[in-house]
């Protein structure tokens, strides 16, 4: 990477109609952060891109001078892959437009928009995308990654919800993308990540959904709970989706005090459909064990993305996808969460199946169609000095979990983990094919600030 002063700021202004800061920018310090604040970069320039054009001219500019590259639109990298030391930060934020085609059910939307803003705005037209389910993710980094939701079995991944995208690639051309113009390319994005290019605006499918039955069910953790509320929720009709952290209770107001610090399963539930079927599947939920709270109703499915929040200074651990849970991994869980000091830690379980799986493998770029089950190890903290330990204790988990069997593993959830992390990610096959679009359109992996696959991988 060549040095800072090779990029010339006030020559950048001038080009460029997007904002160009540099380190002497009042904001710098505020724009320079991603969602994880331990990664605390210091980028020669940050661009926040206005169009197409901007983002064209930047990646020219990357090329050009050799400096480092990263692309972010919401910045929610577990491996802060969103910032950089001393490299161009190509921010897609300001980028948020949204035309929403009633109609057609479709939209055109740029890819710094939030989850949470797209959901709204489509929501007020009853209808949906499905985005994962935090509101401040970024609709580039849930969308290459694939995206898993509330709507995973119901409508499956946001990646098969995309029609079409706009693309600037390596050598600073504006490519339209689809299932004819560019289609081992249109393959590759959906679940490759950012490994060939900015996208730059996406057209998704919209279904109609106005209300669900959902919200949140909290209640007391035990083997018997989790493994009953995996049952239950990959029995349910594939309207009902179903995501469950088992964590130690955090003193929130709904929460019976006398249960804060105690194993709990907090449950997100969408039941995308009519309300009276919605209750009949949630029933056996809730039926597991005396709810501590339940906040399952009938609402609009936008409430189910909540206010944004501040991020920790990091989030270190791992997911893999499995096909089942046994009571014994149950008892695991638990086991850990009592030795976990992390200010939050928690074992997520998302229950995959329905329309997910009914996409053929090879379809997309996206692995690992057939996994019943995601588990996603997590221990966020504030105190970097903290960071070594509660990586420490994550591996144990995930080491505990696996038996030391390479496990699959969910792309937009891997943190910094290399090599190991691709081939967690992605079939031998699909990882053959993803290294020979990498070879047509980045041979010489400009954009390599993702989980990496450069065009001379093999595929051993």
């Amino acid at each position: 990477m060549k040095a800072e002063t090779d990029i010339s700021i006030s020559d950048l202004r001038a080009s460029l109609n997007g904002e160009v800061i540099g380190a002497n920018h009042p904001r710098y310090d505020d724009l320079r952060r991603v969602f994880f604040t331990a990664f605390d970069r210091r980028p020669a320039v940050i661009v926040r891109a206005a169009d197409a054009s901007d983002v064209a001219r930047v990646v020219t500019l990357a090329r050009e001078t050799g400096a480092e590259l990263a692309v972010r639109s919401g910045g929610h990298s577990r491996a802060g892959h969103g910032t950089s030391e001393s490299g161009i930060v190509l921010d897609l934020s300001a980028m948020n437009a949204l035309d929403i085609d009633t109609d057609g059910r479709a939209a055109w939307a740029q890819t710094g928009i939030k989850a949470g803003d797209y959901t709204r705005a489509t929501g007020d037209r009853g209808l949906a995308t499905g985005l994962g389910d935090t509101a401040s993710v970024g609709l580039g980094g849930i969308t290459l990654n694939g995206g898993m939701g509330f709507l995973v079995r119901k409508h499956g991944l946001t990646i098969d919800d995309l029609l079409a995208a706009e693309v600037v690639s390596a050598d600073g051309e504006t490519l339209h993308v689809d299932e004819h113009a560019h289609p081992d390319l249109f393959w590759a994005l959906r679940g490759g990540g950012g490994n060939f290019g900015v996208v730059t605006r996406l057209r998704l499918r919209l279904h109609e959904i106005d209300q669900v039955v959902g919200g949140m069910l909290v209640l007391p953790a035990s083997a018997n709970v989790i493994t009953g509320l995996i049952a239950a929720a990959d029995a349910a009709p594939d309207e009902l989706s179903v995501i469950a952290n088992v964590l130690k209770a955090p003193p929130l107001p709904f929460i019976p005090r006398e249960q804060h610090g105690s194993p709990v399963v907090v449950a997100a539930l969408v039941y995308a459909g009519a309300p009276a079927a919605g209750e009949n599947a949630i029933a056996p939920i809730r039926a597991l064990a005396t709810p501590l709270a339940d906040m399952v109703r009938p609402i609009r499915y936008p409430e189910m993305y909540g206010p944004e929040s501040a991020g920790p200074a990091f989030d270190v651990g791992t997911n893999m996808l499995v096909d089942n849970l046994s009571s014994a991994d149950a008892e695991t869980i638990l086991a850990h969460l009592e030795t976990a000091t992390a200010a939050l830690a928690a074992v997520q379980l998302r229950v995959l199946g329905g329309a997910m799986a009914c996409v053929p493998d090879e379809a997309t770029a996206f692995g690992h169609r057939r996994a019943r089950l995601m588990v996603n190890i997590s221990a966020r903290d504030q105190r970097v000095e903290k960071r070594a330990e509660h990586a420490a204790w994550a591996s144990d988990v995930a080491d505990a979990l696996s038996r030391g069997v390479r496990t699959p593993a969910y792309v937009g959830f891997i943190g910094d983990e290399g090599e190991e992390g691709v081939r967690r990610a992605y079939p031998a096959s699909t990882l053959k094919r993803l290294a020979q679009v990498k070879r047509r359109y980045d041979p010489d992996n400009l954009f390599h600030m993702n989980l990496n696959i450069p065009a001379n991988m093999n595929e051993a």
